[in-house]
């Protein structure tokens, strides 16, 4: 029986020793590879081309969001299932956005894992239970195709990023040395092809991003 090869990108040691001990009990599933940041998530991906990479949304250097990006950009063949403790719709739309094919909350039970692991490497996408009640058909059929959102520009990211920091819109024209009202013209852009609906979505965003990150 061929093995699901899997990649576990997780900053904290202690979670990420535990799947890779619990994984390895499966004798359908097989580690073949560890990353604490990001960045090496992406690095191991291109080189050991898994079947699939668990990514932790909140990671040092890289976000998980930005990673999946990467991942999917150049290794697409990577299936990638994004690991949070985030329930939000925002976290998920994002996600799915971005090209996972699946979702696992850290609250849930090990099996979802598992769960998650066998349905994607079949080829299906896969939402946690927790968040089927919130309609998963809608999500997955809104963002069935990876980047299905258009882009936003620079100067909008450049915005909003300021915007998600909590500077107001006459900060933010001073910082870029741009009219106030090119300030709200970008942001509304912004939002608009986003989806996005306030303030709150629009720093859950800079969140996903790694934007509020220290540097």
């Amino acid at each position: 029986m061929k093995k699901i090869r899997v990649l576990i990108a997780e900053d904290h040691e202690t979670v990420r020793q535990g799947l890779r001990a619990l994984l390895a009990d499966r004798a359908d599933i097989e580690v073949v590879g560890e990353a604490a940041n990001g960045r090496v998530a992406v690095e191991r991906a291109c080189a050991l081309k898994p079947d699939i990479a668990i990514l932790d949304l909140s990671m040092p250097e890289m976000s998980g969001l930005a990673a999946t990006r990467q991942i999917k950009e150049h290794v697409p063949q990577v299936a990638v299932i994004a690991m949070t403790r985030h329930t939000d719709d925002a976290y998920v739309q994002e996600l799915l956005s971005a090209g996972a094919s699946g979702y696992v909350v850290k609250q849930s039970p090990v099996e979802e894992l598992l769960k998650a692991i066998r349905a994607v490497a079949a080829g299906e996408r896969y939402l946690d239970a927790s968040l089927v009640a919130r309609n998963a058909k809608a999500y997955l059929s809104r963002y069935a195709t990876t980047h299905s959102r258009p882009p936003i520009s620079d100067r909008e990211a450049s915005v909003l990023r300021l915007m998600a920091i909590g500077h107001s819109n006459k900060e933010i024209a001073s910082a870029l040395d741009i009219a106030v009202k090119t300030v709200e013209v970008h942001k509304a852009n912004a939002m608009r092809k986003l989806d996005l609906r306030g303030r709150i979505d629009v720093v859950k965003y800079a969140v996903l991003n790694g934007w509020l990150q220290e540097p």
